[in-house]
């Protein structure tokens, strides 16, 4: 049996210079509530917009969080990649690092494909049936390997903002 040709597209991702996102796949409608849950009780003062394709029934983006401008880019950027099941969770105030534990122990979470600030890509599959994400671009190139001088500069600096001891 002979499969059916795929489209990929590549979807930039807008959002806020000072703002990280986390986009992954959740199967279930309760994950919009369940992922705010996640963001409010990771770190106090975070701001968030989450939104979530639902991949049958109405099919609506469905659009949590504590910061109307933060809910509408999640909302857009939820349109426009346009795959179901698919998540947004846009942050300001915060980092993936203090909320990527708690938005993976949520149950309906199946991945996570990135958790950035960088200028981000992602890929689109589109069939008959729908659209897909399968991957990101996250971010640019490497220009080399590290030397001595730069792993000591990258120690030295996770240790000055707290996160290494």
């Amino acid at each position: 049996m002979k499969g059916e040709n795929v489209g990929i597209e590549a979807v930039a991702i807008q959002k806020p210079p000072d703002t990280n996102i986390v986009i992954g796949q959740t199967h279930f409608i309760k994950s919009a509530e369940d992922l705010y849950e996640a963001m409010v009780n990771s770190v106090p003062g975070a701001r968030f917009g989450v939104a979530f394709c639902e991949a049958s029934g109405p099919r609506l983006v469905r659009v949590e969080g504590n910061d109307d401008e933060l809910k509408a880019c999640a909302a857009d950027n939820a349109q426009r990649v346009g795959a179901g099941h698919s998540f947004f969770v846009v942050m300001r105030n915060a980092y993936p690092v203090n909320v990527l534990y708690r938005i993976k122990q949520v149950p309906e979470v199946c991945t996570v494909f990135c958790a950035t600030a960088n200028d981000l890509e992602v890929l689109v599959a589109e069939s008959s049936r729908g659209r897909g994400i399968i991957g990101v671009i996250d971010g640019q190139p490497p220009l080399g390997v590290e030397t001595d001088s730069d792993a000591k500069e990258r120690k030295e600096f996770l240790r000055k903002i707290g996160y290494k001891r």
